[in-house]
């Protein structure tokens, strides 16, 4: 397998690697596990890759288009060295694979080589202002003269079988994640600090898709400047959940958003920090067989529409059914504000029987003390018995505490009015000397 270099270098140049080069990083990881960083620059090993992602032409179509709509990288190049792509990215050439290597590096100025970039004036002056030129050197002079360094530096841009004998240091993603910020001014309102924010949330994005996960719960917060009064403290922050694992940066900044509108600052902001506090493996989507035939997925998706409201109007105020292994229909659903959805509730096995299979499709809560004329309930008229009965014996481990949850013995029945058609009773069964009849629910 020959190797296949791809340098990606960013627009700023700084020793301490700014965050936006550490979420490149991060998102080189999906095309290999061999990623390293280098001065300005991302080097990424693509040789085992070609084949998964189609090829040499489709790998460097998705490679480009995405660098560089995502990441806004303008240079970037590929080689068979690690140094020999970084160079040429410095360089403004592409294409070192299809093309030989050597007189593409000769032609380069020498600051594309970090070992030459000290001794460039000297250089210069002995009149090298190429790596061709100083490569034509005496070997022996100018590792004398200039030190090891730079020899070995050249021995590796130019030759890969040098290269692939230097050790590496692979980007390895961190097991949590938490970012933070200095920011440039002092923030007095809440809403704008989303635009300091969001660099922190594609940095968080390309972490979770380094480790194929969602977040579930991630909180942002913030330092108050030096100069505070001393009732405000020493910061605050928010945290925002999430009904089901994202890492969908739209939608993640959509509910920031609406957090932070309600949220008032005690006092203007000079720092933030982001962190993921709950996540979970994310299942990948594969490609459709027939995209001309997939949905179209321009919709917002429910959850993400009743997160972004109950951002907006309070968690209280978005509710959503959660099921429950009981058998008493007053007890089969309960409603929660929307948010991380639990496990499916374990059916239970006590012995007792389900109400019958055709359940009405509206309940009364509470359930409708009948009256009983003659042994026959009544609704709006006499009521008759159509089938029946379905026992239900539950509920005997429920708390003295939880009236909604008391023990049931009920006999149900479908039964017939004149006026108000089919309806669902019971016979409460509690009371053996006074059993009552209740109305519970309607046909529709």
């Amino acid at each position: 397998m020959k190797p296949h270099w791809l340098a990606l270098c960013s627009p700023h140049r700084n020793a301490a690697l700014p965050p936006h080069l550490q979420r490149l990083a991060w998102w080189a990881l999906r095309f290999s596990p061999r990623v390293c960083r280098q001065s300005e620059a991302v080097l990424v090993e693509l040789g085992a890759s070609l084949r998964l992602f189609g090829g040499l032409k489709a790998l460097h179509t998705r490679v480009q288009g995405q660098a560089r709509a995502d990441f806004e990288v303008q240079t970037l190049a590929w080689a068979p060295t690690r140094l020999g792509a970084l160079a040429l990215a410095r360089g403004g050439l592409v294409n070192g694979i299809t093309r030989a290597l050597p007189p593409l590096l000769d032609r380069l100025p020498l600051r594309v080589l970090d070992a030459a970039q000290p001794h460039q004036p000297m250089l210069e002056r002995l009149g090298c202002r190429h790596l061709g030129q100083v490569r034509a050197l005496p070997r022996k002079a100018l590792a004398q003269r200039f030190g090891p360094e730079l020899l070995d530096a050249l021995d590796q841009a130019y030759d890969p079988a040098v290269d692939a004998q230097q050790p590496q240091t692979w980007e390895v993603v961190p097991e949590t994640f938490s970012a933070q910020i200095e920011l440039p001014w002092r923030v007095e309102q809440a809403q704008a600090l989303l635009a300091h924010a969001q660099p922190l949330l594609r940095q968080m994005e390309a972490w979770l898709a380094a480790r194929q996960m969602g977040v579930l719960r991630f909180s942002l917060a913030w330092q108050h400047d030096a100069l505070r009064p001393r009732s405000s403290g020493t910061g605050g922050g928010i945290t925002v959940a999430t009904a089901e694992p994202t890492r969908h940066l739209p939608h993640l900044q959509t509910l920031l958003a609406e957090r932070l509108m309600q949220t008032p600052l005690a006092a203007p902001v000079d720092g933030l920090r982001l962190q993921a506090d709950e996540v979970q493996a994310l299942a990948e989507a594969s490609n459709a067989l027939f995209p001309e035939l997939e949905e179209d997925r321009a919709h917002e998706p429910l959850h993400q529409l009743l997160e972004r409201l109950g951002a907006r109007l309070g968690a209280q105020c978005v509710r959503e059914p959660l099921l429950r292994a009981d058998h008493r229909p007053e007890c089969m659903q309960h409603w929660q504000p929307c948010g991380p959805r639990p496990q499916a509730p374990v059916p239970l096995d006590d012995g007792a029987a389900y109400p019958p299979s055709a359940q009405p499709s509206w309940l009364i809560d509470p359930p409708l003390r009948l009256v009983v004329r003659q042994d026959q309930p009544q609704y709006q008229g006499p009521l008759r018995l159509l089938a029946g009965p379905q026992r239900l014996a539950t509920g005997w481990w429920s708390s003295a505490t939880a009236p909604e949850a008391a023990a049931a013995r009920r006999d149900y029945y479908l039964a017939h009015s004149p006026r108000a058609g089919l309806l669902w009773i019971y016979l409460d069964r509690r009371t053996l000397y006074a059993p009552q009849w209740y109305l519970q629910g309607v046909f529709a």
